[in-house]
């Protein structure tokens, strides 16, 4: 399929005047390189301000060194400037969990690591105040959405501050930012001063006590301040309680936070979208392709992507870790069938398709049009999860819908199979109903994901063995994992297939010790699994499970939790991975010995090592530090 340069948004002054256009109504800098594809940000952002007539253009990972001519050469904007920094936390991206650069930057032509700065919300930020002090500047994006108010940052290793006081920008759009941003365009096209903007729902800004809309309320949660969260860990965890609850209510109230003598108001979210209004941001005419300026060039994000489709947004695990409920929200909004087939056209008509798709899915592979029965009973909920500690009794996790979608994609001319990348929640599969045509779909969907849409081996996620971690990150119960691999296994039998089970599990997650990780080596030896896919815990910024790393306090009990925190510490959960090895073996059994557990030596190996009392330190080197699996795994935009 061809593609003109008209048919992108403009990236540069020569390209707006191909479209011919004086003038330029909004105005986004972004530090992903330039795709046209629903899965990044900027593009959706770009369009959807393009469909309602707004002139707009994209300057895809500015150079920030020098004369700052990239941030010049499109002159000012009508309305405002809008900051994405990327489909990722740029820090995130960037780094691994022990503070290593990554082997490349996903999101930059050829993965190049010199695309973009450190927190580009903030460099770009400030250059753009410098140079039109007086336009507005709109942030967005996952990372100003999760660095909205005080938080504790890995790689600084301090707690900062609201992002808005760093970077000197007026506004942020925060979670999904469709609604918002349109909202922001058409108040300042009718001549209102950004600052007239503080009672639009999802955004969070800056005010005095005396400016602050209607003054504090009585139903208005008011924080700890940065600064007492900065002498008191404990506050910093009662804070983050609030947040993650109400970014999570369909009725949420508005959080007030004091910072530097000012106060940043967060006010509530908009609620869920419709599924008409997601078909509408799905069905934008993007050409699904990077912009024409990197010809030749890879862009591994993309390639990831690029021949998947996206069937839904949110997440209702509420996952410790994750970042995806505190961005997108727990209310699954699903696609219709027509928007999601629509789209598989699309993609079968794209340049080197081949038949395959490489995901049908979305944040969870399988909570497609699952939701609460009673609506009512959804509303008066601040749960953060809907499925921890018990799958709740209000939610339909019917699989029907989404075994329709299957059978209606995979019936479209040019579909040779449709593939589910996305992760798997297997507690939704093993989960009883009162309803038994639900556990009958339950039951036929297992069967078809394994029999029609793996690719040899089955990505899923039980993240830990031991009970009472798995608790903390919400995950669970081990036993569940035990009883989908008998299915799995009984499946591939019974069809004669040859397909694996791919567990991912997660070391030095807060609550976890060495104990732990030396009894998942032994369980998931007696499943006769080598571990490959496995992860160092990674504190990214507002997940729950970070900041009670970095508190040492469970945000709901307040009860103390042990992280493990030292480079020493993490090596020594780590290696439990990587038993199999001969050249860990010696270290692995010390280790044992040294916390009082040398029963499992025998578990783990069959013979005693005649070589435990060499001095050999060494630690695996092959563990991947893959990047945080609710960021790049799964087919899941963020802006």
């Amino acid at each position: 399929m061809e593609y003109r340069l008209t048919d992108f948004l403009p990236t540069t002054k020569k390209e707006v005047e191909l479209r011919g256009w004086d003038e330029l109504d909004v105005i986004l800098f972004s530090g992903d390189a330039y795709v046209d594809h629903p899965s990044f940000g900027a593009a959706v952002i770009g369009r959807i301000l393009e469909a309602n007539g707004y002139r707009v253009a994209i300057v895809p990972q500015p150079d920030w060194h020098g004369d700052y001519r990239d941030f010049k050469k499109l002159g000012r904007p009508k309305l405002f400037f809008g900051i994405s920094p990327g489909c990722m936390d740029s820090m995130v991206n960037k780094y691994t969990a022990n503070r290593r650069l990554r082997s490349e930057d996903a999101y930059s032509p050829d993965g190049r690591h010199d695309c973009r700065p450190e927190y580009p919300t903030v460099v770009y930020s400030n250059i753009l105040r410098e140079l039109y002090p007086d336009v507005p500047i709109v942030l967005g994006g996952i990372e100003a959405s999760l660095r909205r108010l005080t938080h504790y940052d890995y790689w600084q290793d301090k707690l900062r501050k609201c992002i808005l006081c760093d970077s000197h920008a007026d506004i942020i759009s925060y979670g999904m930012g469709e609604k918002t941003v349109l909202k922001i365009a058409e108040e300042l096209s009718k001549g209102k001063n950004i600052k007239e903007l503080h009672e639009l729902p999802q955004t969070v800004f800056l005010t005095t006590l005396q400016q602050i809309p209607g003054g504090i309320q009585d139903d208005d949660i008011v924080l700890h301040s940065h600064e007492q969260c900065l002498k008191d860990k404990r506050a910093q965890a009662e804070n983050i309680r609030h947040i993650e609850e109400e970014s999570n209510k369909i009725h949420a109230q508005r959080l007030i936070q004091k910072v530097d003598g000012l106060y940043a108001v967060v006010n509530p979210p908009y609620a869920p979208m419709t599924t008409e209004e997601l078909d509408a941001s799905f069905d934008l005419p993007y050409t699904r392709l990077p912009h024409p300026k990197y010809k030749n060039k890879r862009i591994p994000a993309y390639e990831m992507i690029k021949f998947s489709v996206n069937i839904h947004r949110g997440c209702f695990g509420g996952c410790a870790f994750c970042t995806i409920s505190a961005h997108q929200g727990k209310f699954i909004v699903s696609r219709s069938k027509e928007s999601i087939l629509k789209e598989v056209k699309q993609v079968i008509k794209m340049p080197g398709f081949k038949g395959y798709l490489s995901d049908l899915g979305g944040p969870s592979a399988n909570m497609y049009a699952m939701k609460g029965r009673n609506k009512l009973a959804c509303e008066k909920c601040k749960r953060p999860s809907c499925i921890h500690p018990a799958i709740c009794p209000n939610l339909n996790t019917d699989h029907t819908p989404l075994l329709e979608i299957y059978h209606a994609v995979d019936n479209i001319p040019g579909i040779k199979k449709s593939f589910i990348g996305s992760g798997v929640r297997y507690d939704l599969l093993l989960h009883r109903s009162n309803d038994e045509k639900v556990n009958e779909a339950a039951k036929q969907y297992t069967r078809e994901l394994i029999c029609k849409h793996v690719s040899g081996r089955l990505k899923v996620a039980p993240e830990h063995t031991s009970s009472s971690v798995l608790n903390l990150m919400r995950k669970p119960p081990f036993a569940q994992f035990e009883q989908f691999k008998r299915w799995f296994d009984k499946i591939n039998k019974e069809e004669n297939l040859k397909q694996q089970i791919i567990p991912y599990f997660i070391s030095s997650h807060p609550g976890c010790r060495e104990v732990d990780m030396a009894e998942l080596a032994v369980i998931t030896k007696r499943l006769d699994f080598q571990l490959e896919q496995v992860q160092d815990f990674t504190p990214t910024p507002m997940t729950i499970a970070t900041e009670t790393w970095y508190t040492g306090f469970d945000p709901y009990t307040l009860e103390p939790v042990y992280s493990a925190k030292t480079q020493k510490e993490k090596l020594a959960q780590r290696q439990f991975f990587f038993w199999y090895k001969p050249q860990d073996r010696p270290a692995i059994e010390r280790e044992l010995r040294r916390i009082g557990r040398p029963d499992l030596i025998k578990q783990l190996y069959a013979q005693p090592s005649q070589t435990h009392t060499t001095h050999d330190n060494r630690r695996a080197t092959d563990n991947r530090q893959a990047q945080p699996r609710d960021k790049r795994r799964r087919n899941n935009h963020r802006y």
